[in-house]
């Protein structure tokens, strides 16, 4: 029993570890899925039968050694065998087993194809409301991916934006620099200009002084005399000036 329960356990833990290998090797390196090599499941169809119960593999089995009729052969035979032997008995339970299997029959030819489209439809049903739903998840990943991309995207304008700022707020220290600069050039030029004014109002003034000083003194040295001959010279030549016209 110890034996058993030791070859099943690792038994399970072998199938459990070719099953992570065969995970592992239906993923590439960028992790999406070989669909070529290792394609998705798909929905399995009931294979076909025989007489409603009986699967087509079992005739197959049968038709490559006894041909046709051999499983037909076979189930006669070994229900002949049965009663015969007595191994089934025939008792009032079998041929309550007949009727319902009579009922069943028609049951299934006459409500079989309905029933088994109506399955058909709701088991499509299921598996687009499946398909419909893997299908939404995936939309939905990729709209985050592309959600995501936008992001990067504002991002990498965030960056261009900061840039920007950076150099506007070189250009308003620049333009801060050339107006102080020229603050400067002017209080100076104001300050020359105010010197020049002050060195040109003094010259004046010094010529004006010299002027008067000049005029002042030169009429103190005109005696009495010098000016009565000065103005009769004037009048003398005034004179001689009207006798020429």
């Amino acid at each position: 029993m110890l034996s058993r329960v030791a070859l099943r356990s690792a038994a399970a833990r072998q199938s459990a570890s070719t099953a992570l290998v065969a995970r592992g090797s239906a993923t590439d390196v960028a992790g999406v899925r070989d669909e070529k090599n290792f394609p998705r499941p798909v929905r399995g169809e009931p294979g076909k039968v025989r007489l409603g119960f009986i699967p087509e593999e079992w005739f197959q089995f049968f038709h490559s050694k006894t041909g046709v009729t051999g499983p037909y052969t076979f189930g006669v035979g070994l229900a002949t065998y049965l009663c015969s032997m007595e191994i089934y008995v025939m008792e009032h339970e079998y041929y309550t087993g007949l009727s319902l299997l009579l009922m069943v029959y028609v049951a299934t030819k006459k409500f079989g194809p309905s029933v088994a489209a109506w399955l058909d439809k709701e088991v499509d049903t299921i598996e687009t409301e499946w398909n419909q739903g893997r299908q939404d998840t995936i939309d939905g990943l990729q709209q985050s991916i592309e959600e995501e991309k936008k992001a990067q995207w504002r991002a990498a304008g965030q960056e261009l934006l900061i840039q920007a700022k950076k150099e506007n707020v070189l250009l308003q220290l620049e333009a801060a620099y050339r107006e102080r600069a020229m603050q400067a050039y002017n209080e100076v030029k104001r300050r020359l200009d105010y010197q020049l004014e002050k060195n040109n109002l003094e010259r004046r003034l010094s010529q004006k002084h010299m002027v008067d000083w000049i005029v002042r003194s030169v009429t103190q040295a005109i005696t009495p005399d010098q000016e009565k001959q000065t103005l009769d010279r004037c009048i003398s030549d005034l004179s001689a000036l009207a006798a020429r016209n």
